[in-house]
């Protein structure tokens, strides 16, 4: 049990979807900012890491069938660096928010967990939404703003901003989103915000 969880989400998408060649080219600059992340993660003890993804309207698929349809689409070097990891929970959702109609808030209050860091696509639409339903589940929100990609620059960075002001969530580098060491109920704040 932790008190840390990062959520991984939709980075598995065959990437063949209106705007999907906009959002490729954002997503590259997330990679390896985010499998950074994902590698200190793993390799913490109070942070748990969970994947979210699309089931993208097929709900007969499972975790290898999204990830298998990813691999096989237009941008494979996007997904293969984030494939998922044994024993890390995976979950599917059908709409915007991790927490819509999914098993995630029973999962993260059986591990204890209340900080949420949320990275991966899209930040104007499932990120914001994510943001959103964590913050009125009273989850302190964390948003790596080099691990999130957008389609829309102007949008993507409105909804970055939209998530610190109503959402209090803390927007920082990656870097520094980690709990230290055994310190629970780390909760950073961005330089330059409240």
């Amino acid at each position: 049990m932790s008190d840390t969880a990062l959520l991984i989400i939709d980075m598995f998408n065959d990437y063949r979807h209106e705007d999907a060649e906009d959002l490729a080219g954002n997503v590259a600059g997330i990679i390896d900012p985010l499998r950074r992340l994902r590698d200190a993660a793993l390799a913490h003890p109070d942070v748990d890491v969970l994947y979210v993804n699309d089931n993208h309207e097929n709900f007969t698929a499972g975790a290898s069938d999204i990830v298998d349809a990813a691999m096989s689409g237009c941008h494979p070097e996007l997904v293969a660096p984030l494939l998922p990891i044994d024993g890390c929970p995976f979950l599917t959702k059908v709409r915007h928010s991790v927490f819509y109609a999914t098993a995630l808030d029973y999962l993260l209050r059986r591990l204890d967990v209340s900080t949420l860091i949320l990275a991966g696509q899209v930040t104007e639409q499932c990120i914001l939404y994510s943001a959103l339903d964590g913050y009125i589940r009273h989850f302190d929100v964390i948003v790596p703003a080099d691990t999130v990609a957008h389609i829309d620059p102007e949008l993507g960075a409105a909804a970055l901003t939209m998530m610190r002001r109503n959402m209090d969530a803390t927007v920082i580098e990656s870097p520094g989103c980690l709990p230290p060491l055994g310190h629970r109920r780390f909760m950073p704040r961005a330089v330059g915000t409240r």
